[in-house]
């Protein structure tokens, strides 16, 4: 029997780096770190210096027991972030996070300067405050300074994966987050109406094509591969081994709904955005801010556990505290409405629930339809996140979408579809199916339950009625 084979996959998300070590051949994870990130601003503001991510990500790596004998290591990091670089490697500013809404007048002219449809058929997505493209127009605008001192322009797993390797790499997933990727190739046009050169950006390598070697130096063992690597909802989608047209709900930080489909995706309303995945084919995607914290705030707000609902009631609560992207409202506050004098805590808390929820599974048939794929009301949807194994969010997503749902036992998918990027180094396989061969999409099935149109019919009235309010 020959020596037990080790990689290691990172999920360098908002909030925290989360390494694991695993097994190549059986998908065993044999160690695991984290280390914490922190998040400035106040406002619409969200900004990260990518040095922590460095020192977070050592800290992780170091923490498995493994990164002395890895033989491979990917990065799944945070989409959209923009990191400045002067031309001696080093951040000109803080990172702008993908959850910083400052940029969202940028994006906004952006679309009106072109048209929601030229954008949708030349990038695949419409920009919102999110994009990268939108980010670098608002730090033209504002910094000016620093804009001009900025040498090159890097996404957040793009800046690991370089300090990794010391080549300037990106894969076709994170590059089709930042709105001047075509599907083909950086965009001239593009790039030449926000002043930048494709010599600044890094070059997108393909599926498969290991992005280096460890230098010397670095938290790991000289000489180990690097994959990639890619954004974070790319990495989960590997992670899962997602086979066309297979819808995921993820409940984090944020809520995202996508699914792998065979057909590129243009969604000229701007609800789908167009991504592409870490393989050949495509990841259209919707995102929410809101879900798990929103929540959580708001059952704190409330004096309850996050578990702590309860049934009926009229209210009806948007818990967009930080803004919104779907529905576009990056200035939105929070709403209660529908509150009466037998309205319980609970009830409040459930209806907090159904609206984080409720933007989500309104855009599922959206981002099938946008990809190609059938929607089939029977297939169960696949639920991950944070918040994946709580009762109330199971039964929430149960109860509005009337799908049955199944919810994986494999923890951590980001640091596992990344690590199943690096063993596909050492395998040969396919990224996905590493992953189907450690079975990390196993688990039960939660039988579906009546759809309460009732509910639904209730959010988009009060959606409706509330927008002009919403958009302030």
């Amino acid at each position: 029997m020959g020596a037990q084979r080790v990689v290691i996959g990172v999920d360098s998300s908002t909030q925290s780096a989360k390494a694991l070590a695993v097994d190549v051949e059986t998908g065993e994870v044999v160690g695991q770190g984290r280390a914490g990130h922190t998040v400035s601003g106040t406002g619409g503001a969200r900004e990260s210096d990518p040095r922590q991510w460095w020192s977070a990500f050592a800290e992780a790596v170091a923490a498995t027991g493994w990164a002395d004998r890895a033989e491979a290591v990917s990065v799944g990091g945070q989409q959209h972030g923009l990191v400045t670089l002067d031309a001696d490697g080093a951040p000109v500013r803080p990172a702008l996070l993908w959850n910083d809404v400052r940029s969202a007048p940028q994006a906004a002219r952006l679309v009106e300067e072109r048209g929601a449809q030229w954008w949708a058929e030349r990038v695949g997505s419409v920009p919102g405050a999110s994009f990268t493209a939108a980010k670098w127009a608002w730090l033209r605008e504002n910094e000016p300074e620093a804009a001009a001192a900025t040498a090159q322009v890097r996404l957040p797993h793009d800046f690991l994966t370089e300090r990794l390797t010391g080549e300037g790499t990106t894969d076709r997933g994170d590059a089709s987050g930042t709105a001047w990727w075509t599907g083909e190739g950086y965009d001239p046009e593009i790039l030449a109406a926000l002043g930048l050169t494709e010599r600044q950006l890094p070059r997108v390598l393909a599926p498969g094509e290991a992005a280096g070697k460890v230098r010397a130096g670095g938290p790991l063992r000289e000489g180990a591969l690097v994959a990639p690597g890619t954004g974070d909802n790319m990495a989960a989608a590997l992670g899962l081994g997602l086979a066309p047209g297979t819808p995921v709900l993820s409940l984090g930080t944020s809520g995202t709904v996508y699914a792998v489909t065979r057909g590129r995706p243009q969604d000229p309303s701007g609800t789908v955005a167009g991504f592409a995945d870490a393989l050949g084919g495509w990841l259209p995607l919707a995102c929410t801010l809101n879900c798990t914290l929103a929540v959580d705030r708001v059952a704190a707000l409330l004096g309850r556990d996050r578990e702590d609902v309860e049934p009926g009631g009229s209210a009806v609560v948007l818990p967009y505290l930080d803004g919104e992207r779907t529905p576009n409202l990056p200035y939105a506050a929070g709403l209660f409405h529908g509150v009466r004098h037998d309205t319980t805590a609970g009830q409040l808390l459930q209806a907090a629930y159904d609206g984080a929820a409720y933007s989500l599974l309104a855009a599922l048939d959206d981002v099938l339809r946008a990809g190609g794929e059938p929607a089939d009301d029977g297939q169960p949807l696949l639920l991950i996140g944070g918040g994946a194994r709580g009762n109330a969010w199971q039964q929430t997503v149960r109860r509005l979408s009337g799908r049955p749902v199944q919810v994986p036992r494999a923890q951590e998918l980001v640091a596992l579809g990344a690590a199943a990027q690096a063993a596909s180094l050492l395998t040969g396989e396919a990224p996905d199916q590493v992953a189907r061969r450690w079975g990390t999409a196993s688990g039960p099935v939660l039988d579906p339950l009546p759809r309460d149109t009732e509910t639904l019919d209730r959010l988009a009235l009060t959606l409706r009625q509330a927008a002009p309010l919403l958009g302030r």
